[in-house]
């Protein structure tokens, strides 16, 4: 909102504003179908933008497919899952992040590369947690090795709720690494039972989790608010939200100074380039500003005239664009997918930070 607002401001694109149609779908199936059919017979919106969730997004993909005639296409939703990349489905969407199984993966190969072969999955029972579990599954067949135990919880479950026995579960079974697939009130829950019960291993999470979210919640509810931390790796997305020396970092803090009310108006003593510390920002945040701000260019490219036949060519046209981070974006009609890169952080007090050394951090003694 802070970019497409910034991007209005100064005129919007080729002398049209964004326009925004905002619906909430509660991360539940139904209504994100529901409000898919007003966004696309009703309000005849010229694309799709920035829907969350696994579960939500799997059940729009067919519809698109049953609307092809009139060419709605799905940009950069929030979901690493495979459906929207691959046939049947995977035409009628583009994404910008990296996917689950490239986080899955880079967990796995990590893990592993330290000793730590025995790798147990925590995962929310829906089409998410099973997009992860597969990832986790191929990731370990490659090496050679299978998932050692696994544990469930529903959708929604909050940080009040027990998870004893779905770490007596996978203890039971004693993994050396737990990779959860989940949202983060139910993964932080699982993180906390699981040291309280003494199963202190890396518990690592995938990027939907919301790292920021995620340690708060644990940190909170502690006296000694590491304890339940120390644990924990997040692989990411988006490269560091607090990393001042990369440009399109830099911008996004401005402009969410600017166009968040809730924020001090610091903007006359925020200099590029200078170090600062973020307020109430994540990687999420960033993500989704780096989704607006690549969208913003597409819209670009289309030109005056808005033709909903030559969207695609216009996000092809993204070739090697130099987007402001430590990575280029490219698209092309075998390449639906912007970005590449996986990275993975830490807890360091109550921010997070990131890993470089996997070894002296949960090497297995």
């Amino acid at each position: 909102m802070a970019y497409f607002s910034h991007v209005n401001d100064r005129g919007g694109v080729n002398g049209r504003r964004i326009v925004l149609k905002l619906y909430d779908d509660g991360y539940q199936p139904d209504a994100c179908v529901a409000n898919t059919l007003r966004l696309i017979q009703e309000d005849k919106v010229l694309l799709l933008f920035g829907y969350v969730g696994t579960p939500t997004v799997t059940r729009v993909l067919p519809l698109l497919k049953r609307f092809r005639e009139q060419q709605v296409y799905l940009f950069f939703p929030f979901t690493g899952a495979e459906p929207q990349r691959e046939p049947p489905y995977g035409e009628f969407a583009f994404n910008l992040r990296a996917s689950y199984r490239q986080e899955t993966a880079g967990l796995v190969d990590n893990f592993v590369g330290i000793g730590r072969r025995r790798v147990a999955v925590f995962y929310q029972i829906d089409a998410y947690g099973r997009s992860g579990w597969a990832g986790v599954r191929e990731a370990l067949a490659r090496h050679g090795e299978k998932i050692v135990g696994e544990a469930t919880y529903s959708r929604g479950t909050p940080f009040d709720s027990t998870m004893r026995r779905q770490v007596e579960i996978l203890r039971a079974e004693s993994p050396n690494a737990v990779i959860c697939i989940g949202a983060y009130a139910a993964c932080a829950a699982f993180a906390r039972d699981a040291v309280d019960m003494g199963l202190h291993v890396p518990v690592a999470n995938l990027s939907f989790v919301g790292s920021e979210n995620l340690q708060r919640t644990l940190r909170e509810r502690r006296s000694d608010p590491d304890s339940y931390t120390r644990f924990l790796v997040n692989s990411q997305v988006v490269p560091a939200y607090d990393n001042a020396t990369m440009p399109a970092v830099n911008e996004y803090h401005r402009l969410m100074y600017q166009y968040d009310p809730q924020l001090p108006e610091d903007l006359e003593r925020l200099t590029v380039g200078e170090p600062y510390q973020p307020l109430a920002r994540g990687f999420v945040s960033l993500e989704g500003f780096l989704n607006a701000k690549l969208m913003t260019e597409i819209l670009r490219r289309l030109g005056g005239r808005l033709d909903k036949s030559q969207l695609e060519q216009a996000v092809f046209s993204i070739r090697s664009f130099p987007f402001g981070i430590d990575q280029s974006v490219s698209f092309g009609p075998n390449r639906r997918q912007g970005m590449q890169r996986v990275y993975y952080t830490v807890a360091d007090g109550s921010h997070f930070a990131l890993l470089r050394d996997w070894e002296a951090r949960f090497g297995v003694p």
